[in-house]
């Protein structure tokens, strides 16, 4: 009895940290899907005066590459645009605490990635 209680100790916190690094691991899936689109949208601005307002002018996908994040194009200017990704209602990174959202502000090539700590390695 002794020894299933341990077990259950430790089930209770490697599960949930376990889930934690998953979740971490999986925002590089964004990562590539937002340097993707800077990429496409850089290439778009350099044969016409703005960059794209919408994903299909510049060929990509809704979502990231392995389906985690949603992606939305907003805010596109001849200064920049906005790129936000969202978890998919349904996988883990739904549920990432404070990470299910994640923003790339483009502004004259340069962006601002909030918030800062998701994009971390």
């Amino acid at each position: 009895m002794v020894a299933l209680v341990i077990v259950a100790v430790l089930a209770a916190i490697a599960v949930p940290a376990y889930q934690a690094s998953v979740r971490k691991a999986r925002r590089a899936d964004a990562m590539d899907a937002a340097i993707a689109l800077q990429q496409a949208q850089e290439r778009y601005r350099s044969n016409n005066t703005s960059y794209a307002t919408t994903l299909a002018a510049i060929g990509q996908a809704a979502t990231s590459a392995s389906s985690y994040y949603g992606l939305v194009l907003s805010a596109a200017t001849a200064a920049g645009y906005t790129l936000t990704l969202t978890g998919v209602t349904g996988s883990s990174q739904a549920s990432d605490s404070g990470c299910s959202t994640l923003t790339a502000t483009v502004r004259n090539g340069s962006p601002t990635l909030t918030p800062a700590a998701c994009w971390s390695r």
